[in-house]
């Protein structure tokens, strides 16, 4: 069974920059691909990044692009979003997740992803 665990987060001013790690245990990462969701209090789980077993391509966000940039160690067990020029808008908790490798597609929507973190917070200040 895979685990994945997300750090990270923290409280940090517009403007600021945060990266998020996602560690994974118990599976070989580069038999997934990856992706980071995020979701706000009262509204639903959004895709924000992902990223192919191989990194060689990579789906992103209309909200996040240019911002954000997404990467991944398979030999680490370890995958990462680094988040910059951070808005009070990017107040989420953060969320990786795995889906296995059965096509090349970068799905969007959470019920295509197979194992979840718990979830790290971000909060950005105005």
């Amino acid at each position: 069974q895979v685990q994945l665990v997300e750090s990270g987060g923290g409280l940090v001013q517009a403007g600021d920059s945060l990266r998020l790690s996602c560690a994974a245990s118990g599976g070989t990462l580069s038999s997934y691909h990856m992706g980071w969701f995020r979701q706000a209090p009262g509204k639903e789980r959004e895709f924000v990044f992902g990223i192919t077993w191989n990194g060689g391509r990579t789906n992103v966000a209309d909200a996040v692009k240019g911002r954000f940039t997404i990467s991944r160690d398979n030999n680490k067990n370890m995958g990462y979003l680094l988040m910059t020029s951070l808005k009070p808008e990017d107040t989420a908790a953060y969320y990786c997740a795995l889906r296995r490798k059965l096509d090349t597609t970068i799905p969007i929507t959470p019920n295509a992803y197979d194992y979840w973190g718990q979830g790290t917070q971000v909060t950005v200040s105005s």
